[in-house]
């Protein structure tokens, strides 16, 4: 049994957040002691169970005082993200525990850490690094973006079934409304398709500040009569299996849960032609990744007059998720590289 705690600074639920819950909640389900530090309380609770204790920590002290409060060492601390990598730091050299704990950080993006906009944020993200003894990526093409040589380890997912009811004619698009997502792109390409006047709907489940800019966007684009802004939702998996297909436009993404969400439901996938997408829907030979925004219309308006065509895809989508990207192997991969972290603390 392994003592491990997962820290991300968070008061949010989103992607990151909900990989840290699922995985944690596997791990204890494996036989390992484990506690999350950080996530919105309720939606965390929500996968957790009453099985793995949750702490809140919308703030770098509040992560400081949470790691403070634990009563003994755990064997590995699991960071997510570089605000909690720094947190982990400040509490180290705060407690004085005798067995220190292994630090390995999880990356999830395609970027180094402190390459956001605050000008000390590098040095200080250095000096954190200096506690990290392994890291994690969640694809290869996170870990060739981070260097370091981290493990890669993918997200895994439960396994689920595609729904019995028929699919309606639904593209839904759900993520942040964030400029870094390119919702807009996926807004442009809807319109450009024309599947909305051959009674096709755009549904898209998230919130953000684009959100005022996209509700411009689809009224001058003609489609708002065809668009459905859902807010931010938490049954994306029921809004998939009523929907047909699931429309992913960022170019960037580390991997994208939701397109593991939508392959483990069967349902199609139309994902740019980039990032962590070639990793997922570019696995399989049907794989519809795009290159640009005319041909990811082109894709869509044949997608959508293809019924037998999408069955087919979705089904080898969810083979691919279930070969690949379950939370059995995750949990084995991460056990692994917790055990030489462990080893090269000894």
């Amino acid at each position: 049994m392994t003592e491990i705690v997962h820290v991300v600074r968070s008061d949010g639920f989103a992607g990151v957040e909900s990989f840290v819950a699922q995985l944690a909640r596997a791990q204890a389900q494996q036989g390992d002691r484990v506690a999350v530090i950080g996530g919105e309380p309720t939606r965390m609770r929500g996968v957790l169970g009453h099985a793995v204790p949750h702490a809140p920590a919308a703030t770098v002290p509040d992560v400081i005082r949470a790691l403070l409060a634990l009563p003994s060492p755990p064997d590995v601390l699991n960071v997510h993200m570089t605000a909690a990598e720094v947190a982990t730091t400040l509490a180290l050299a705060l407690r004085r525990w005798r067995s220190v704990p292994a630090v390995v950080a999880t990356c999830h993006f395609a970027a180094r850490r402190g390459s956001g906009t605050w000008r000390g944020g590098r040095l200080v993200a250095a000096v954190a690094e200096r506690r990290v003894v392994s890291q994690i990526a969640v694809s290869r093409f996170v870990a060739e973006a981070v260097g370091g040589s981290p493990h890669v380890v993918y997200p895994g997912l439960a396994r689920r079934e595609a729904p019995r009811a028929p699919r309606r004619p639904v593209v839904l698009v759900a993520q942040r409304l964030e400029p870094e997502k390119r919702t807009e792109d996926a807004v442009r390409v809807f319109a450009e398709s024309g599947v909305g006047a051959r009674g096709w709907r755009l549904q898209i489940a998230g919130d953000g500040s684009s959100r005022n800019h996209l509700t411009e966007l689809v009224a001058r684009l003609g489609i708002a009569a065809s668009t459905d802004f859902l807010g931010r939702r938490q049954d994306i998996a029921s809004l998939m299996d009523g929907a047909a297909i699931l429309l992913a436009p960022t170019p960037g993404e580390g991997l994208g849960l939701a397109v593991l969400e939508a392959m483990a439901g069967g349902l199609p996938v139309l994902a740019a032609g980039s990032g962590g997408h070639v990793e997922t829907v570019g696995t399989v030979t049907e794989g519809q990744l795009y290159a640009n925004l005319p041909d990811a219309a082109a894709r869509l308006a044949a997608l959508a007059e293809d019924e037998s065509g999408r069955a087919a895809y979705g089904a080898a989508l969810q083979r691919a998720q279930r070969e690949r990207f379950t939370l059995e192997r995750q949990v084995a991969d991460t056990a692994a590289v917790y055990r030489s972290a462990m080893e090269a603390m000894a």
